[in-house]
């Protein structure tokens, strides 16, 4: 039974038994269900354990990722020997990871802030380019996925490195662990879809102290993210489009997926049809078709919600041109163009790709080198919607 069927199938059985007024029995199989899916960090089992037993240890403990590294990185990782005992050094276990290499870093300023509404706090961090600016800087607003960080998808996708060649601004909320366990935005969860709401009322009011604060061009700024960060982004595209001129998701879901975490996972396995958006607004979309946590299907789900709120026919209908091409991976890239030539939609399928970023560093995670790089197409793409 694949991970996913499996998840469903005891998320089902711990209903049946509250139902049966076993809350005791249901709560077992939900801690289960979230250990084998691996949303229950093993360090913490494997310190309780280890507490129980009244034994030390030296090891270090496997860690399940829910999103792992894609192969080319898997197969250059050392292989773990065996533990001694489960619970790690305390060093080790708080040890962060070490900061990406010189090369990698953009020469601009990271600024650490955070925002507050009546919706909400999140932290942020805040990446302002070395370069000169010529005029109001366009900003990027970029979600992370599960298991990540502002810190990590910066590093991952190289965005600072990229939007320090274009002058552009790039925001990196980030969320509180104490609203998702895993670190992902609650996308799944129709309390965080709607505008002035959760999730993307706190981003959204984030984004704009931004543009104030900074002196950002309110005409250029976009929204893209991968994976949760993706479907979060579509949320915002759909709710915000008078705030973001542009969206990109990458290995996401159209917005209004699910409306819970069983619709949520339903919709990562199999995509249903998702809503025509009231406003047409700018999309590129990146998906791997060999992603085995979201299912490719939904990268043409997102595309047609968005694609779809152009008209078909008559003023404003868009022409479809399609190409193939390789850049460390093949692909296929369809773009909707309208009269003018410029590009209103567009989207990458990745060949033989999995769920990760593509084009990104080995010092973030969750991303895949070989590919064409995400980061820098998405920005040409927002960059292109500044004249419209």
């Amino acid at each position: 039974m694949k991970q996913l069927d499996q998840f469903v199938q005891q998320m089902m059985e711990s209903a049946k038994l509250v139902r049966s007024n076993n809350p005791g029995g249901a709560a077992d199989v939900i801690q289960r269900a979230l250990k084998q899916a691996g949303l229950v960090a093993p360090q913490m089992d494997a310190m309780r354990d280890t507490a129980q037993a009244g034994s030390g240890a030296d090891g270090e403990p496997a860690f399940v990722d829910l999103n792992p590294p894609p192969a080319f990185q898997r197969a250059s990782m050392p292989r773990k020997t065996a533990r001694k005992s489960p619970l790690p050094k305390t060093a080790d276990f708080w040890k962060q990871r070490p900061p990406a290499a010189p090369e990698e870093l953009a020469p601009g300023t990271v600024i650490d802030g955070s925002f507050a509404c009546s919706a909400g706090q999140r932290r942020y961090k805040l990446y302002i380019p070395a370069k000169a600016a010529q005029g109001p800087r366009p900003l990027v607003v970029m979600l992370h996925g599960c298991t990540q960080d502002a810190a990590d998808f910066a590093a991952g996708t190289a965005m600072n490195m990229v939007a320090e060649e274009q002058g552009c601004l790039v925001l990196y909320p980030e969320q509180d662990r104490s609203a998702n366990h895993n670190g992902c935005w609650n996308w799944f969860d129709a309390a965080q879809q709607q505008r002035d709401q959760g999730e993307p009322a706190i981003i959204a009011g984030m984004t704009r102290k931004v543009v104030v604060e900074q002196g950002a061009d309110a005409k250029r700024v976009f929204v893209a993210g991968l994976s949760a960060g993706g479907a979060m982004a579509a949320i915002l595209g759909a709710e915000y489009p008078d705030l973001y001129a542009a969206v990109g998701v990458h290995s996401g879901l159209a917005a209004g997926s699910g409306k819970d975490m069983i619709s949520g996972l339903h919709a990562m396995k199999k995509p249903g049809k998702a809503a025509t958006l009231g406003k047409a607004v700018p999309i590129i979309v990146f998906h791997g078709d060999a992603d085995h946590l979201v299912n490719p299907g939904n990268g043409d789900a997102v595309l047609r919600q968005f694609a779809d709120a152009h008209p078909r026919s008559g003023d404003g209908a868009l022409t479809k041109e399609s190409s193939r091409g390789e850049a460390g991976r093949t692909y296929t890239k369809t773009s909707w163009r309208d009269a003018g030539g410029r590009r209103h939609a567009e989207q990458w399928v990745v060949h033989g790709a999995a769920h990760a970023w593509m084009g990104g560093k080995a010092s973030g995670s969750h991303t895949d080198a070989n590919g064409p790089c995400a980061s820098t197409e998405m920005l040409n793409f927002f960059l292109e919607q500044a004249g419209k």
